[in-house]
């Protein structure tokens, strides 16, 4: 019988195993694992036919060492203050382990979103933002939210759209209150996909590295390795689509209404298709119905993304979980008695407060453009472009060499927003994922990637903390 250990639980014991090696004062540990802020709120909605419903949500800042604090909003019927709490904390770890300057937060709304309709859930969107706002629980400089489990750039529009209405238009920074946000309303190219490619680039990375795949019994690179996804949603379908376009088989996918397998792989777009078309997954062709979601985490495969919602492996299947590599794309999916199971299993767990930061990257890139107020690639692509053209036409004077039209168009190019996004979303999950592997290494080879991912982000804390002269 398993004891219940709650999420916010959950982190705290991952953060104490890393406090306790990492030779800082317990007190600036205590200090720093501590929520700062937590609002929680009740108010009334209309719905479409009349009736009133009273909505339970919430806001978290955990950490104010930096600031604005940072951290999505989430729609979900299993919210709750703990849940929040948790998120908000595994926030400020990832801020810190991908260099981006945000203190942690977090928000959620009580609600089911599939049974709302358009008008109801702007109301209520537009409702919460009203209710930050007369708390200053939000802000450019304060605390900038971002799309989560069950929102998109629909609500971050009605979001920013409220903001400024509230703040009478005089906030030049208005539009960087909120990231995520439709192009035409301040976004930025490669966010929608952010999370999916930064998990992607994450189990790339730890894949290249031939003598840790060797130590699990596997070949260097992505390409024929086995995957399992759980969760379709923006995240999960994201990744698989890049690990597949990568050369990886995607043996088994899963979502809410059950999971489907086939060992010789799926094709992800022709699965998409079939939903839309029939509702659910199940019953596409080749493949196997596995009725139950959870129960594909245990399917035979090289790597398991879960990209669904927390406490997905626990210690009750994870001794069975086949896979020899957990890539966490969700918040929280392995509980930390699962850790310890899949630890001697020699499972590599690749941690989510590092491997789901690609859409914290690409969010501090939108807040960037925002309060500069001009889009990347704007000021140096054309110039690049001439720059490059002049040096192939000194090369083609210099050798004699000719190159044609089609050579000229792509050697010259220069960059846009998307392509100087991407690039930098792939150099911080690279560097991001070096800096935990080098602390593994200084800590001992038996140390998880999960601790040090933590000792690396408390070390990172540590310092803003000394440069304020706080427990030196």
């Amino acid at each position: 019988m398993s004891t219940h250990v709650s999420f916010l639980e959950q982190v705290n014991r991952s953060f104490d195993r890393a406090g306790s090696i990492s030779g800082h004062d317990p007190r600036l540990l205590d200090q720093i694992k501590e929520c700062n802020s937590v609002y929680r709120l009740t108010f009334p909605v209309k719905r479409d036919d009349g009736s009133i419903e009273v909505v339970r949500a919430w806001r978290a800042e955990h950490s104010h060492h930096k600031l604005p604090t940072k951290g999505g909003i989430r729609y979900s019927t299993t919210v709750n203050e703990d849940e929040v709490m948790a998120l908000a904390a595994l926030m400020t770890f990832k801020c810190a382990i991908v260099d981006v300057p945000f203190g942690g937060a977090k928000g959620g709304i009580k609600i089911d979103r599939r049974k709302y309709s358009p008008g109801e859930l702007e109301r209520i969107t537009r409702r919460y933002t009203f209710e930050l706002v007369k708390k200053m629980f939000i802000g450019p400089g304060v605390d900038v939210p971002a799309p989560d489990y069950g929102t998109g750039p629909s609500e971050m529009a009605w979001i920013v759209d409220t903001f400024k209405s509230l703040t009478g238009g005089g906030e030049l920074n208005g539009e960087a209150c909120v990231t995520g946000k439709p192009l035409a309303q301040g976004g930025i190219g490669g966010r929608l996909e952010a999370t999916g490619r930064g998990v992607y680039l994450g189990v790339r990375e730890a894949c290249d590295i031939e003598e840790d795949m060797r130590a699990l019994g596997l070949s260097r690179g992505l390409e024929g390795k086995r995957v399992v996804i759980q969760g379709l949603g923006n995240v999960g379908y994201h990744a698989a689509n890049f690990l597949q376009q990568d050369g990886s088989v995607l043996v088994g996918l899963a979502e809410y209404e059950g999971a489907i397998a086939n060992p010789a792989g799926l094709n992800l777009d022709a699965v998409v298709t079939h939903r839309r078309e029939t509702g659910t997954i199940l019953g596409f062709p080749g493949a196997t119905d596995i009725p139950k979601s959870r129960e594909a985490l245990e399917l035979d495969c090289d790597i398991l993304v879960p990209a669904a919602l927390e406490n997905q492996i626990d210690e009750n299947n994870a001794p069975r979980i086949q896979a020899r590599m957990v890539a966490e794309a969700a918040n929280g999916p392995t509980t930390s008695a699962a850790d310890e199971i899949l630890a001697e299993k020699g499972v590599v767990v690749l941690p989510d407060l590092y491997l789901n930061a690609g859409g914290v990257t690409v969010s501090y890139f939108e807040w960037l453009k925002n309060l500069s107020h001009v889009r990347f690639g704007r000021m140096e692509k054309r110039f690049d472009e001439n720059s490059h053209r002049q040096l192939l036409a000194a090369v083609e004077k210099a050798t004699g060499a000719s190159f044609s039209d089609s050579d000229l168009i792509s050697s010259v190019a220069g960059a846009d927003e998307l392509d100087l996004v991407n690039s930098g979303l792939e150099e911080t999950m690279i560097d991001s994922f070096h800096q935990i592997r080098e602390v593994q290494k200084q800590k001992g080879d038996d140390l998880d990637l999960r601790t040090a991912a933590f000792v690396n982000s408390i070390d990172k804390i540590v310092v803003c903390y000394e440069e304020l002269g706080i427990f030196p």
